[in-house]
């Protein structure tokens, strides 16, 4: 009876410790094998030899020798479920976090979509400023500097790039420039140029922001408001300086002074030099002649019916100076003579009478006219006929000085005769009694 007690329990504690020892090898390392071995070896030897009350001992000894990491394989089914449990949980968990990490990232995006939508003007300045800005170029030679077909010295010549004249940089080659000015496309050499900041600075400080009138008559007023008093009246194409450009109204120079007028009214550009084709320069050079003969021709005439016929002014090379003909010269100073004449005589706004009023460009035009010479109506049209004249130290009598909103004719050592305004009428003043805008020789 005590043999069949022995050997119950011998079977009944080895099926437990396969039990365990199969769990074991599943889900730790080699360390807790040998420990449950040399428990699973004591146990028996407690039974075979009689001490089974050290049985239970033993299997408390096997559980708290393994590391507590591993213990749930040594414990009830139930316990193996609850760690399964525990995992789905802490699964759940994971999954709940990145859930809510992807919410917050979608709730962020729709609150950048909605601020763009809400503050689109802001957003396009952002945009804008990052877009990449052409890179800007400006000459900076005494006269001008060639424009190649290619990036060597012994490229054929496709252009002139003046003096302060801009151009965008297109790319590097060297020591060479590919640049785009006005029509022109080619290459300069880069010690010519200025580039960067440099560029951007001499730019705005030689371009001219204009104003050009687009209606009929524009008042310009003493205040930036449509109920201010007038201080002048300006004609449908005529070019304006601004000097300030504040709520939907620009400061701009006329005759009468400085003056506020409608951004509505008028068409604002920068005016910069740009470079110049060969096939540019050449037509502006023909049109230059051609008008320079018909000024020599009508000098001819008119200096012929005021000598009765009987004589005439030669042209021969030893009567040319370096400012133009002597019978240009003789008529730009017989046109002086008959301008000073109505100096007194008043000025009326849209007027060309000599006697009777004209403004500005109506007086240019009529003494002009008297000599047989048309010029276009307005001071802007007038400050852009003819020919240019580079300084007014080589402006010669009867050359039109041309300024914003306003235009004279010179009459030699810095003085002008112009009609002014209503409150000075037709007088002489010194040419550079303001900023001047070009020079332009008629005859």
């Amino acid at each position: 009876m005590k043999m069949k007690y022995r050997k119950s329990i011998v079977l009944g504690i080895s099926i437990l410790c396969c039990g365990v020892t199969l769990i074991g090898v599943q889900a730790i390392d080699t360390e807790k094998k040998s420990v449950e071995v040399m428990v699973e070896e004591s146990v028996s030897t407690d039974i075979q030899e009689g001490n089974t009350e050290n049985v239970d001992e033993t299997i408390a000894v096997l559980r708290n020798s393994i590391p507590k990491s591993t213990s749930s394989f040594i414990v009830s089914a139930g316990a193996v479920e609850e760690t399964e449990e525990t995992e789905a949980e802490e699964s759940s968990v994971n999954e709940a976090e990145v859930v809510t990490e992807k919410s917050e990232n979608e709730a962020e995006a729709v609150t950048q979509e909605a601020t763009k939508e809400n503050n689109p003007e802001k957003t396009n300045k952002r945009e804008k400023k990052e877009k990449k800005e052409p890179k800007l170029v400006i000459a900076d030679v005494t006269n001008y500097v060639n424009i190649r077909d290619r990036a060597s010295e012994e490229g054929e010549i496709v252009g002139k790039l003046y003096d302060n004249s801009v151009g965008t940089l297109l790319k590097k080659e060297g020591d060479w420039y590919y640049i785009k000015s006005g029509c022109v496309t080619g290459y300069v050499k880069g010690e010519y140029v200025l580039t960067g900041k440099k560029a951007k600075k001499r730019a705005d400080k030689v371009g001219v922001r204009m104003a050009k009138v687009t209606t009929t008559t524009l008042k310009v007023r003493k205040k930036p408001s449509l109920k201010a008093k007038v201080l002048g009246l300006v004609p449908e194409g005529d070019l304006l300086t601004v000097i300030k450009e504040v709520d939907g109204f620009v400061k701009v120079a006329v005759e009468e002074g400085k003056g506020y007028v409608s951004t509505d009214y008028v068409e604002l550009y920068t005016e910069n030099v740009v470079a110049e084709s060969i096939e540019e320069e050449q037509a502006r050079l023909a049109k230059e002649e051609e008008e320079r003969k018909k000024a020599e021709e009508a000098a001819k005439k008119v200096i012929g019916q005021q000598t009765g016929g009987n004589s005439t002014v030669s042209s021969s090379g030893s009567e040319q100076t370096a400012s133009g003909s002597a019978s240009s010269l003789a008529l730009g100073q017989k046109i002086v003579d008959y301008a000073v004449q109505f100096v007194g005589n008043p000025y009326v706004y849209g007027g060309t009478s000599l006697t009777q009023g004209a403004d500005c460009s109506g007086f240019v035009m009529s003494v002009y006219a008297y000599f047989g010479i048309s010029l276009p109506r307005t001071s802007g049209e007038q400050g852009q006929s003819g020919r240019r004249v580079e300084s007014l130290g080589e402006a010669v009598p009867g050359d039109l000085i041309w300024y914003s909103g306003h235009i004279g004719i010179y009459m030699g050592n810095n003085r002008l005769v112009h009609a002014s305004n209503r409150r000075d009428g037709i007088k002489i003043s010194n040419a550079d009694y303001r900023p001047i805008l070009g020079i332009r020789r008629i005859v």
